[in-house]
């Protein structure tokens, strides 16, 4: 199904196939990913918290959205995509930035070059629960100072990108 199914890529984000997204998981296969962080004018990150039948990082906040672009679909459609499918909105994204990273979670390993794209939405998310348990809006001051306080409550992956990347209004 390729729903399922993630880009397997090489060191330079060249596509080399596809693989089933559990299984390139576990085996720590490098593909492409995206991380969608989402501001309001209030400069506050609209953060969400996985829910607990995702495969992996259940229950922790993350940043807006993530989750992997099928085949045959761009990063920024990607991104779209889910931020429908799990907030309930679309808002315009800009692309800021792509980095690779590697981190061990739990059974299962990201490997992953992984697109950051930022946008602004005012409005009230409409969260779908099958992927959201709940979500809050944090300055990126308040973000780091909970994330330094307690970093197991949060993905790996927004506490790398953090550290690799200035985002907006920081």
């Amino acid at each position: 199904m390729k729903k399922n199914l993630v880009v397997l890529i090489d060191r330079k984000n060249r596509k080399i196939g596809f693989g089933e997204k559990i299984k390139v998981h576990r085996e720590g296969k490098l593909h492409r990913a995206f991380s969608v962080f989402i501001f309001n004018s209030q400069e506050k990150l609209l953060l969400q918290q996985r829910a607990k039948r995702k495969y992996h990082s259940p229950l922790l906040w993350s940043n807006t959205v993530d989750g992997h672009p099928l085949p045959g679909e761009t990063f920024l459609q990607a991104a779209k995509r889910r931020l429908k499918e799990e907030m309930g909105f679309i808002c315009r994204l800009k692309k800021l930035t792509c980095f690779f990273y590697k981190a061990k979670v739990n059974d299962l390993i990201e490997n992953e070059y992984d697109c950051l794209f930022w946008g602004i939405f005012d409005g009230k998310p409409k969260p779908n629960f099958r992927e959201v348990k709940n979500y809050k809006w944090l300055s990126l001051k308040e973000l780091k100072r909970e994330i330094k306080k307690e970093p197991n409550k949060y993905t790996i992956w927004l506490r790398i990108a953090l550290k690799k990347v200035k985002l907006p209004f920081e």
